[in-house]
């Protein structure tokens, strides 16, 4: 993709955002995306085939950077650049979450958010069972993998969502201790 082509979904994907952050999704329309961000309607198709489409991509770049960040160990910057990445992926998830890149709180946070919280956590399934279903898995081994999957995803969609909601008045760290000490004796 081109700089021009970028500059476009940019322009796109933010006016999206604002938008969402004023009212829910279904009653925004393509053509209040296309007067925000400044384009034209033969452009957004260029993109996007749907409103659907543009959410779904809206999406998989927020979280896939996210999680794709915490599956690399190797990955530091913001909060901790001048460190080491945490040790903890649940920890460096929390820390990209306080980081409010690309204004994710607002999205997890917004009228709409129900939408975002079912992306993330299905964005969160792979990195749990990669990093802890598949790794040293000791207790519950009769319990179905897929089940504990769902519940850890879950757990930590609703605890980032009880953190954003009381305004983050725990640091990443503590949140990340709070919840491998609930969640470690069941995997």
């Amino acid at each position: 993709m081109d700089r021009r082509q970028q500059k476009t979904r940019t322009a796109i994907f933010s006016a999206f955002t604002s938008l969402l952050a004023e009212k829910s999704y279904s009653k925004i329309t393509v053509q209040e995306i296309i007067d925000a961000a400044n384009v034209g309607r033969t452009t957004f198709y260029a993109h996007f085939e749907t409103k659907d489409d543009l959410l779904k991509e809206l999406c998989e770049e927020l979280f896939g950077h996210i999680i794709g960040s915490a599956m690399d160990c190797t990955h530091t910057h913001g909060l901790y650049s001048d460190g080491s990445a945490p040790e903890s992926v649940f920890c460096h998830l929390l820390q990209h979450l306080q980081e409010n890149d690309k204004n994710i709180i607002a999205l997890l946070s917004c009228e709409s958010s129900e939408m975002f919280l079912r992306f993330f956590k299905d964005s969160l399934n792979e990195l749990v069972r990669s990093q802890f279903i598949n790794q040293n898995r000791k207790a519950n081994t009769d319990i179905p993998e897929d089940f504990l999957i769902n519940h850890i995803s879950g757990s930590f969609v609703e605890m980032a969502l009880w953190w954003i909601k009381g305004h983050r008045k725990q640091t990443p760290e503590d949140l990340d201790r709070y919840f491998r000490a609930v969640i470690e004796p069941i995997i």
